[in-house]
């Protein structure tokens, strides 16, 4: 018999036993849902890829705007930074715990937003007081206490009124000023900014072009202010997920 002859016949043994061994193996696991798994596993995995949005970048000068750098201390005492929010979706306030007016009605709505998105360990808040001098971060916490804030990644924060300022006015243009003449003697912006995991402002745009800022102070049952103006919460909501997404 030619060499040829016993390589062929080799090979078909081999496919032989192959067969015989592994293919009530494979019957098996296709049975027992094994297969099933790996292509749940795959599903799984595609379906929680990070897509883009459809949220835009505020530019300044053409290029994408990233949330300048801030060194504060929180209510609990610790220094938090610009870095501590990275990977993280978050909004933006400036506030101080003795306003009569607007800041009430603003971390309500927070709370609110907090309230919704507690299965997210990725989420978070920061808010800057405008009044540092009054609020030390023991006022800060008993603020946080009163108002129910327990998302660990809320920072309410205070530290030198010049770089607040120089944050809030010149860092985000969310207006923010001392001034006697109103109650409480300061004045400041009511809109929240939207920052996303890489630290960039993002908005929705409407009719063309990105609102840039939410408002904060007009809630979800109220639906319109005196102005008519509508609420905006619930277009911060959604666009909260979007970036939770990405």
């Amino acid at each position: 018999m030619k060499k040829s002859n016993y390589s062929y016949i080799g090979i078909s043994f081999i496919i032989l036993v192959f067969g015989i061994y592994f293919i009530p193996k494979i019957i098996d696991r296709i049975k027992n849902d094994d297969v099933s798994r790996e292509d749940s596993r795959t599903d799984f995995v595609n379906e929680h890829k990070s897509t883009p949005s459809d949220l835009a970048f505020i530019k300044i000068n053409g290029k994408p705007k990233k949330v300048p750098h801030f060194s504060f201390i929180n209510q609990d005492g610790k220094t938090i930074t610009e870095n501590d929010y990275l990977g993280k979706v978050y909004i933006i306030e400036f506030f101080f715990t003795t306003c009569p007016t607007i800041c009430p009605r603003m971390n309500a709505n927070l709370i609110k937003i907090q309230n919704e998105f507690t299965d997210f360990d990725n989420f978070g808040v920061a808010s800057f007081t405008i009044n540092p001098e009054h609020d030390t971060p023991e006022v800060l916490k008993a603020y946080a206490e009163k108002y129910g804030v327990t998302n660990p990644n809320w920072n309410l924060m205070t530290g030198n009124q010049e770089d607040i300022y120089k944050l809030a006015n010149e860092g985000f243009n969310l207006y923010t000023a001392q001034d006697d003449s109103v109650p409480a003697g300061f004045e400041h912006s009511g809109n929240f900014a939207l920052i996303d995991k890489n630290g960039f402002i993002r908005s929705r745009v409407v009719g063309g072009n990105p609102i840039i800022f939410y408002n904060g102070i007009i809630s979800e049952s109220e639906k319109v202010d005196e102005t008519g103006m509508e609420q905006e919460i619930t277009m911060l909501k959604e666009d909260i997920a979007k970036l939770l997404k990405e």
